[in-house]
């Protein structure tokens, strides 16, 4: 498969997931923009794997408009949009508060709105196109102890389901993937949070989430990023308004 030619946005791209997802889709001939709030992540990023750097918080709708709209001038209509960025933070309901709910939905699916809208507008009425918002296992059940994340990966394949039937027939698919527990930053980070709220060794912590995974280990990003792939090839091109699991076994 060769996506020579074709321009890919990754939001959430300088690290984890969204670089392994960019990673793949530039070794496919895909020009590659990455985006994040860390400049000095993304340029380290770009710098080592041939990717574009654009410094942009999708929390901030003009930003990320102005951001997108540059990429699209400099490398072309943005053909595959990875709507990826995202924030993942455990807070029980009662200790939810509007901050908390609001910066995660900000990020999550505002961001995942304004981002794929932005993305489109690039793009012919006829043009092909390939949209991926990242979801989560949270997306298709429900997490306890995390209830804002719930609601923002839920929402975001609400999303991506609308505008799969809104742009039926057209040369554009949109399709989610909702990922277990992935070895990233993110679970070395939420395993840290675990440790220090129950006690438990950080090694522990990290089993507790690879168990929870039905095969009972944590994955790797190659995985997910080889699904993102097989979504943007020929071979998927009736795949569409579907949410891909990718969590070792059934989870709903």
């Amino acid at each position: 498969m060769s996506l020579q030619g074709k321009h890919a946005l990754v939001t959430g791209g300088g690290s984890g997931i969204g670089l392994a997802i960019a990673q793949t889709l530039a070794a496919e001939g895909a020009q590659v923009t990455i985006t994040g709030r860390r400049q000095d992540v993304l340029e380290n990023a770009a710098a080592a794997h041939g990717l574009f750097a654009a410094t942009m918080d999708v929390r901030d709708e003009a930003q990320t408009r102005d951001a997108i709209a540059t990429a699209a001038a400099d490398r072309g209509p943005v053909a595959i949009c990875v709507a990826n960025a995202g924030i993942a933070q455990g807070r029980s309901f009662r200790k939810t508060d509007s901050a908390h709910w609001r910066d995660v939905l900000s990020t999550n699916l505002d961001g995942a709105f304004v981002t794929i809208q932005a993305a489109m507008e690039t793009l012919e009425p006829d043009a092909w196109g390939r949209v991926i918002g990242m979801s989560s296992i949270a997306g298709v059940r429900g997490l306890r102890g995390a209830i804002a994340y719930t609601a923002s990966k839920h929402g975001l394949i609400g999303l991506i389901r609308g505008l799969s039937e809104e742009y039926m027939g057209s040369n554009i698919t949109f399709n989610a993937l909702c990922p277990g527990y992935v070895a990233t930053d993110i679970v070395t980070t939420n395993a840290t949070a675990i440790a220090a709220a129950t006690g438990l060794s950080e090694e522990d912590a990290t089993q507790t989430m690879a168990r929870a995974n039905r095969h009972k280990k944590l994955m790797d990003t190659d995985e997910i990023a080889a699904a993102a792939l097989w979504l943007c090839s020929d071979a998927a091109r009736s795949v569409n308004g579907q949410t891909i699991q990718i969590a070792g076994g059934q989870v709903s």
